[in-house]
């Protein structure tokens, strides 16, 4: 999944809007904040500019998040605002794993932004044929070792097997609204 949440306050009222590619999180955080939606793809710096916050949701595919690109493409353009990453994939919390990836996307002009990771899900149903051959060949190697050596995106791997899975919680979103409260109407928070 991947979007971009933006608010700005003008008099009295608030424009917001929320930029995504796949819903879930999404349309949690439209709900909890009370933000639009709307795909990244269609995202345009000139409008997001506009905004006082920004907040990236992207899936964690091999380690990197998606749509970040759009943030380091822009990052220069949205300084003085308030700027939160979240991401979501298919391992487990764990801490050494989301610090790697915090490590290895969140650098350079992205060093001091907030990064919050959410369990997501799985569907093998909307993989390409390839994407299923290469996910069939990754259980063949994993399960030559031992279940207790498996690293947490191989667990999930062969938890999930050919099935769909679903782990997204609205808990997981607790920390990302709470670096997003001072960004959000009293009614909101």
């Amino acid at each position: 999944m991947d979007g971009i949440l933006w608010r700005q306050y003008e008099g009295n009222h608030s424009l917001h809007i929320q930029i995504w590619r796949d819903q879930g999180y999404a349309d949690w955080l439209a709900e909890e904040t009370g933000f639009d939606c709307v795909e990244v793809k269609k995202a345009k710096i000139e409008d997001v500019k506009q905004y006082d916050a920004v907040l990236l949701g992207g899936g964690v595919y091999a380690s990197g998040i998606a749509g970040l690109s759009f943030l380091r493409k822009h990052m220069d353009q949205l300084q003085g605002k308030k700027v939160i990453v979240f991401c979501d994939g298919m391992s487990p919390y764990e801490d050494a794993a989301i610090r790697l990836i915090v490590d290895r996307n969140m650098k350079d002009a992205l060093a001091d932004v907030p990064c919050f990771y959410c369990r997501g899900a799985w569907n093998m149903d909307a993989l390409s044929f390839f994407d299923k051959s290469l996910c069939r060949m990754l259980r063949k190697a994993v399960a030559k070792k031992k279940p207790e050596d498996y690293e947490p995106l191989e667990k999930a791997l062969m938890e999930a097997g050919d099935s769909n899975c679903d782990w997204t919680d609205k808990a997981y979103l607790a920390p990302v609204l709470e670096a997003l409260a001072p960004c959000l109407s009293p009614k909101k928070q």
